[in-house]
């Protein structure tokens, strides 16, 4: 439910906005030295690197779990590779700014990378998305989900803030995760088929 408000207030302003406008309103908030330095390491937690090491340990505690947070990851991010390189040019709002929109002025963290192309879909967004979605759904705890959501919300964010990305690329990108995860969720986690991986990794061959 929070996800598909925050879905609505997202497309309200896509709709109200061209991305260009609408990425300076965003990009007002940038300069506060605290939350410049927040996002510019927080925003790693949507790195493919940290998807598969979490996917990873949760694989060492439940195989099956494991198995469901990987091919989440996995294939949401090579569909995610497919759109941004082969089938849609779209630059990023660094090179926007810098070469063509010059009577706009952004602020950028000190110390961030910037990239310039491939913008649409976010990869982060996704990632972020894919693996944080995947883990609500096979939490029993309520205030875990909630805090889930927060991390893959806050890491996709991060990516406009940081201005390496549009506020259309993180939202189509969470998009991406959500149904990635949701449709792998029914494959693996849904009905017995894969019960007998629901154990730790190294008791995989006992009885």
């Amino acid at each position: 439910m929070l996800y598909i408000i925050v879905l609505c207030w997202a497309a309200y302003y896509l709709l109200q906005f061209d991305k260009v406008a609408l990425h300076l309103k965003i990009n007002a908030y940038v300069g506060n030295p605290v939350i410049d330095t927040f996002f510019k390491y927080f925003t790693h937690i949507g790195d493919g690197i940290f998807a598969v090491l979490l996917g990873l340990a949760v694989l060492i505690s439940n195989v099956r779990k494991g198995i469901f947070i990987l091919c989440t990851y996995i294939v949401s991010g090579l569909f995610t590779s497919l759109l941004k390189n082969y089938l849609f040019d779209i630059n990023r709002p660094h090179f926007v700014f810098d070469y063509f929109v010059h009577e706009a002025k952004v602020k950028y963290v000190e110390g961030v990378d910037m990239v310039g192309l491939n913008s649409f879909p976010s990869g982060h967004a996704t990632s972020a998305f894919a693996v944080f979605t995947g883990l609500a759904l096979i939490s029993n705890n309520q205030f875990l989900k909630f805090v889930f959501f927060i991390l893959a919300l806050t890491s996709a964010f991060s990516r406009t803030y940081l201005s390496q990305h549009w506020l259309v690329d993180i939202t189509i990108g969470s998009i991406i995760g959500t149904i990635a995860a949701t449709f792998f969720y029914f494959i693996f986690m849904q009905g017995s088929k894969f019960q007998k991986l629901d154990k730790p990794l190294f008791n995989l061959k006992k009885s």
